[in-house]
């Protein structure tokens, strides 16, 4: 649970009061955090994405989706997709019924993107991305 509510914290570190914002560090590709509504159990998500461009598209390299959950004081944010455009890979850990109901968890893979999260968030911070050196593009 501490590596959610770290996860959570994070998140909001780097998207603030903005619903979608760039975050630009020279020599890195380009981040962006956007609040893009709410799954299919009615939880807010958070996408956060590297995006580069390949014949005039942009391109996902990663893309990760988190799910909010809060409960009193406590926030998390846990990852549910995964996005790759250069390897064509998109991935998801729950899947869901007719009525939005959570009705399977890839636990494998649940337990992959926490640990790419990991990895990912420590490697932004290293690369700036946390810092008052990356140049912030408020997207709407």
């Amino acid at each position: 649970m501490n590596t959610y509510t770290s996860f959570a914290k994070k998140l909001d570190t780097l998207l603030g009061e903005d619903r979608a914002v760039k975050l630009i560090v020279e020599g890195f590709m380009p981040l962006s955090i956007e609040r893009i509504g709410t799954n299919e159990d009615g939880r807010d998500q958070i996408a956060i994405s590297h995006t580069g461009l390949q014949n005039g598209d942009v391109m996902f390299d990663p893309e990760m989706v988190f799910q909010i959950r809060v409960s009193g004081d406590l926030k998390i944010a846990e990852p549910i997709s995964f996005r790759n455009d250069y390897l064509g890979l998109h991935q998801e850990v729950y899947r869901y019924n007719d009525e939005g109901k959570a009705t399977h968890v890839n636990t494998r893979l649940k337990a992959e993107l926490k640990s790419f999260a990991r990895m990912w968030f420590r490697n932004l911070k290293h690369q700036g991305f946390f810092s008052g050196q990356a140049v912030r593009q408020g997207l709407s």
